[in-house]
């Protein structure tokens, strides 16, 4: 389907199918873009394409990070996963054989280290907004 064109309507669209305002001054692609500090934090204004991928891929690797946290999580606890077997075979081959407890502790260290930083790239992700979205919730004059 062909995206909306130009006619008589007062809607304007863009090249995306994306609707603008017709005013240059409403027009969300005027707004400029950079770090901007508001009441809830720092946020970064980037162009609607950006911000999607940017969106897309920080959830991405935050899932990815909390499921490979939570499965060396369950390696440090449980004696017969899987992920500790292969560990333990791995470390084996080179010749190191740590005990249960160190290899346990290693294993939590590690999986708590995944989980936080998926958290800290969900974060940053959440911290960008594209171009004409509009303000945060926090600072809008809605009543």
């Amino acid at each position: 389907m062909a995206p909306p064109t130009d006619t008589d309507d007062a809607q304007a669209f863009d090249e995306t199918g994306d609707p603008v305002a017709t005013d240059d001054a409403d027009d969300p692609r005027n707004e400029p873009t950079g770090p901007r500090d508001g009441p809830g934090g720092r946020e970064v204004v980037v162009p609607f394409r950006l911000y999607k991928a940017v969106t897309v891929f920080s959830t991405l690797a935050a899932a990815l990070a909390f499921l490979i946290g939570f499965t060396f999580l369950d390696a440090a606890t449980l004696q017969l996963s899987l992920v500790r077997t292969v560990i333990v075979y791995l470390l084996g081959t080179v010749g190191l054989t740590p005990s249960a407890d160190v290899l346990g502790a290693a294993l939590g260290v590690v999986g708590v280290s995944f989980i936080v930083a998926g958290t800290a790239v969900y974060v940053l992700g959440t911290r960008f907004r594209g171009r004409g979205m509009g303000k945060s919730q926090d600072d809008s004059d809605e009543s």
